[in-house]
């Protein structure tokens, strides 16, 4: 959880350096061609007295990269919103990755490993088949271990122990969906109050003007339409992870269920060996 903690707090801060440190880089830039057109200037007029003054054709601007668009967009969205934004973007994404790869880990081959403990019971007994348990990741493993732990109390309690401790690993499974559903619903929901706050703007401004132009309210509608749009894009982002994670839970838990019904089987035959 400390690991976790660190790394948001690293990406949060690395986030708004970089965007800090472009906004500033365009200042300078343009305090740059600033100077450098005033020089010009200056030499231009001290040339116009020897020779005539010559018609400079304008340079024509290269496409905008989508980098450049993105941190435009951004700054005129108003930062305040749009950092909030990209602040539930940054926790959904982590939260989510971390699930994924929780998920991925938890992966088990079930087929191998029944084959492997019902090996390891006909050739060691209940000791060797702990030992293959013990040795494999993920939640089915557990559950089988768990029913191997209570194997001399009997079938019965064998199966209540594995519906018991089924649950608790569906609930680590699970774990931190609820804050990823937070996010989905929390950053379009920015983006709507956002979308007001740039209404109410606009009006501000046409109450102040008292008068009715597209220059008036064209600033508050901006705002309030790149806020939606910026809200819905998170939201959509974080909805394709959750329901990967959904899915990839429910493959698990279906596979916990199938491989304890086999597992028990198994059990039941080397009892009936004995």
């Amino acid at each position: 959880m400390k690991r976790l903690i660190a790394f948001l707090t690293l990406a949060g801060m690395l986030t708004f350096g970089i965007t800090n440190a472009i906004v500033a880089q365009g200042d300078v830039v343009d305090e740059t061609v600033v100077e450098t057109s005033d020089s010009t200037m200056v030499i231009a007029e001290e040339e116009a007295v020897e020779e005539a003054p010559a018609i400079a054709e304008p340079e024509a601007e290269g496409p905008k990269s989508f980098h450049q668009i993105l941190k435009e967009k951004f700054i005129q969205g108003s930062p305040g919103f749009m950092g909030i934004v990209l602040l539930c973007l940054i926790l959904g994404l982590a939260m989510s990755i971390e699930r994924i790869i929780y998920l991925n880990l938890s992966t088990t081959n079930t087929q191998k490993l029944l084959n492997k403990v019902e090996t390891s019971l006909e050739n060691g007994g209940v000791d060797a088949a702990k030992e293959v348990c013990k040795n494999t990741r993920g939640p089915v493993a557990g559950i089988f271990l768990q029913g191997l732990d209570r194997y001399g109390e009997g079938l019965d309690v064998v199966e209540k122990s594995i519906v018991a401790y089924g649950g608790v690993l569906m609930g680590r499974l699970e774990k931190g969906l609820s804050w990823i559903a937070l996010f989905i619903a929390l950053a379009p929901m920015l983006g709507f109050m956002g979308t007001v706050i740039g209404m109410i703007q606009a009006f501000d401004d046409i109450e102040a003007v008292g008068d009715i132009s597209p220059t008036i309210v064209a600033g508050g509608i901006k705002v309030a339409l790149l806020t939606t749009v910026f809200g819905l894009i998170v939201a959509i982002i974080l909805q394709i992870f959750y329901n990967y994670i959904v899915a990839k839970v429910d493959s698990l838990v279906n596979d916990m269920e199938d491989s304890s019904i086999t597992f028990v089987d198994i059990l039941a035959r080397f009892s009936l060996k004995k």
